[in-house]
């Protein structure tokens, strides 16, 4: 409309408020009641909770507080990946299938000078086998033990064995085949398909330095 509709000096490049007498200076200027989602556009798309909490904190009004779809802006702004879905798989004997994974390098060595660990988890029993290593090119040899040690306990063979495609497996893949033992791999950077390893790993890490806090001395 080409209209002026406020003329006002500045101060430092702001445009000050024009004072109300009959307001306090904590009083603020509400134009209109909106839903719960416009709240979350205009505070520039924070977590549901935080939201509540500021509207709830400043007596803000609300005309709907409901959520019916999500903000399809975070959705396409915040997510990295897609969600990976719940693995239904289960095996049904021991030895079934082996995960294996190798962790290090550690920041110090062990008194005995390993620097690496290798473990190996039954998927049925989720029992682990932990050996530490001084290199990660001893993860053969010591596979070669775990199995004549595991094979000849439990009187069954191993059928398969997952691991990520690390440079440590690649040799390990020709002994599975020589073997008769399946080798499964997953895709590169995707620790999801490896997840019951990867939470095995942060649960012996995690136990390993709650015993030494324990034990007062230094991590």
């Amino acid at each position: 409309m080409k209209k002026l509709l406020l003329h006002d000096p500045n101060s430092h490049g702001l445009y000050q408020f024009p004072s109300f007498k009959h307001q306090t200076p904590l009083s603020a200027l509400i134009g209109e009641c909106v839903s719960l989602p416009q709240w979350h556009s205009r505070l520039g798309h924070p977590s549901l909770k935080l939201v509540r909490k500021i509207l709830s904190s400043f007596q803000l009004p609300v005309s709907n507080s409901t959520i019916t779809d999500p903000c399809s802006a975070c959705l396409s702004s915040k997510s990295k990946q897609l969600p990976f879905f719940v693995s239904l798989s289960r095996s049904t004997c021991p030895l079934e299938l082996i995960h294996t994974d190798v962790w290090g390098p550690a920041p110090i060595c062990s008194k005995s000078g390993f620097k690496y660990y290798v473990f190996f988890l039954d998927d049925f029993s989720r029992y682990t086998w932990l050996y530490p290593i001084y290199c990660k090119g001893d993860v053969t040899r010591i596979f070669q033990k775990f199995k004549n040690y595991i094979e000849c306990f439990f009187k069954e063979k191993i059928r398969t064995v997952q691991s990520d495609w690390g440079g440590e497996y690649r040799p390990f893949h020709t002994l599975l085949q020589s073997l008769g033992i399946s080798h499964r791999v997953s895709c590169p950077h995707t620790h999801q398909q490896n997840g019951k390893i990867e939470r095995k790993h942060r649960h012996i890490v995690e136990t390993g330095l709650a015993l030494l806090s324990h034990a007062k001395v230094p991590l």
